[in-house]
């Protein structure tokens, strides 16, 4: 007999592909006048307020429609920046709210198929299921399963709690705890929520007695060369190409903002792949420093590198530069930041430029970043060479939440 949880995984899945084959947005839509230029104008909102009176004026029109615009609001979301997706997503919520509140049915069958289109924003596909549970909760309910490795994280986090609802009941009973074990590695498996993640490690070690490797796991890179302080005064440093920009050499020596500054070995030992500059060169302020390593890749590939940093950051892939943010100190969490880069075969190096301003405060003191390699889905991608990862710290004071 097949056991329960396997029966709904697979009752998730088949369920999944009939409506993908099935189901169909519907055809002519009803949509208020000048649909397209208010859309145009809340993907238009910036920093600072930037486009708000247009974004203002338009919300109202987008608000007032009817059911049938929620799939192209929830579809201009997918290249909208974050001011203009919350903008979206507010103009969606009001039409539903008003829609169910008249007795007026929602177009649940058009909002599942997106929800099942992976190539759409993950918020906006969420904010789909979240409606499909408003009018068919029972279809909601057999959807989660099939989402444990949904390429959004939004969606996902439904699905592994599930999974750690089963094991927990099944770690009770001491005849079941293999069964509990299996369960709790597999929602580690598709976990990205630092607060799931972590109450999975727990269970497992701490109850079931089970090793595992964070590090190693989540793929990331936990064994450095690093190289600081370099000056940062007035956040110039950022800008500034320091020699490791140029070249990197494990062996030379070059001038910093206090003397001679050389490349040193840092290896992480943090559950979650914190890499603290702290720990080598002090509680430095309006300083720049670099980490440099290897990754060994088993083939070529596409890849993504997952960045956590509430610094001031420049990442280069093979000597090119990737990507890089002038930002301090608005907080970090795992898969901050995810950047599409393409692995060679063999060595691939890495150079992250970290820089550290001039704030006192004591939120600020923190000089440090955690990368790991994945694939599209934040499954680990591991060097072929990856050593043993050292024995992880007890405790940890900051990781952010996804």
């Amino acid at each position: 007999m097949m056991p329960a949880f396997s029966y709904r995984l697979c009752l998730g899945a088949a369920l999944a592909l009939a409506l993908a084959a099935a189901i169909a947005p519907s055809g002519a839509l009803a949509l208020p006048e000048n649909f397209d230029q208010a859309i145009a104008a809340l993907q238009a909102v910036g920093p600072e307020g930037q486009g708000n009176p247009d974004a203002a004026t338009a919300w109202k029109t987008l608000s007032t429609a009817e059911g049938d615009a929620l799939l192209p609001l929830l579809g201009a979301m997918e290249t909208a920046n974050p001011l203009a997706r919350n903008w979206l997503r507010s103009a969606a919520e009001t039409i539903a709210e008003r829609e169910l509140a008249a007795g007026k049915a929602l177009p649940a069958a058009d909002l599942g198929a997106f929800l099942l289109d992976t190539r759409q924003s993950p918020r906006a596909r969420r904010l789909a299921f979240d409606l499909v549970a408003r009018v068919d909760p029972d279809t909601a309910s057999a959807l989660v399963p099939g989402m444990l490795n949904d390429p959004s994280t939004e969606l996902r986090r439904d699905a592994v709690q599930r999974l750690m609802d089963s094991a927990a009941e099944l770690a009770g009973s001491e005849d079941r705890k293999n069964a509990a074990i299996i369960l709790y590695r597999q929602a580690l498996n598709a976990a990205r929520d630092v607060d799931q993640i972590r109450e999975i490690a727990k269970q497992l070690t701490e109850k079931l007695g089970q090793e595992i490797d964070l590090p190693r796991h989540f793929g990331f890179l936990m064994e450095w060369r690093v190289i600081a302080p370099f000056d940062n005064t007035g956040r110039a440093g950022f800008d500034t190409v320091f020699p490791p920009e140029n070249g990197v050499d494990l062996d030379a020596a070059y001038p910093g903002k206090d003397g001679e500054v050389k490349w040193r070995e840092l290896v992480g030992t943090d559950d979650y792949g914190m890499i603290d500059f702290n720990k080598p060169f002090g509680m430095l302020k309006e300083v720049t420093g670099y980490a440099h390593t290897e990754f060994n890749a088993a083939r070529a590939t596409p890849a993504e590198l997952r960045l956590g940093c509430k610094n001031a950051w420049k990442i280069w892939l093979n000597g090119e530069l990737v990507f890089g943010r002038d930002e301090y100190h608005r907080g970090a969490r795992i898969d901050q930041y995810k950047l599409p880069v393409q692995l060679k075969e063999g060595k691939n190096t890495l150079l992250v430029k970290l820089c550290q301003n001039e704030q006192t405060q004591s939120w600020t003191v923190e000089w440090e970043f955690q990368l790991r390699v994945c694939d599209a889905t934040g499954t680990a991608i591991l060097a072929a060479d990856r050593p043993e990862t050292k024995k992880a710290e007890t405790s940890r004071r900051r990781v952010g939440n996804p």
